[in-house]
């Protein structure tokens, strides 16, 4: 089976490059070698190599083993989408409707009103 290509979008490709570069420090200053790292997460030194360029095309596996590999890193991978605020604040409206629903208003109160004549008289 070969390599799949990836699209991303160009902000989207921008947040992997930082994203890799961000490891690459991390781990340059924990002075440990590409090849330490590789071993340590049981990868080769081109995923880690890719890994640190943000490539799109490794697997998010073996992004958590290196970040595991630099002093446990991974673990900020359970800060991704933690703090949803737009997700809370849609589930918030919803619960809203179903909690408290539309209040009637005279304008509302017509319509139905209006509504109901319609159907009488038909």
């Amino acid at each position: 089976m070969g390599k799949k290509s990836v699209t991303l979008l160009p902000k989207t490709g921008k947040i992997l490059e930082q994203m890799g570069e961000q490891i690459r420090l991390a781990r340059m200053r924990r002075k440990i070698s590409v090849a330490l790292a590789a071993e340590r997460a049981g990868v080769s030194r081109a995923s880690v190599w890719a890994v640190e360029k943000g490539s799109a095309a490794v697997a998010i596996g073996i992004y958590a083993a290196v970040l595991h590999a630099i002093s446990g890193m991974d673990t900020d991978l359970l800060k991704v989408a933690a703090d949803d605020e737009l997700g809370q604040k849609l589930h918030d409206i919803e619960l809203l409707k179903k909690y408290h629903p539309e209040k009637r208003t005279p304008q509302n109160n017509h319509y139905r009103n209006a509504k109901n004549r319609q159907s009488k008289l038909a």
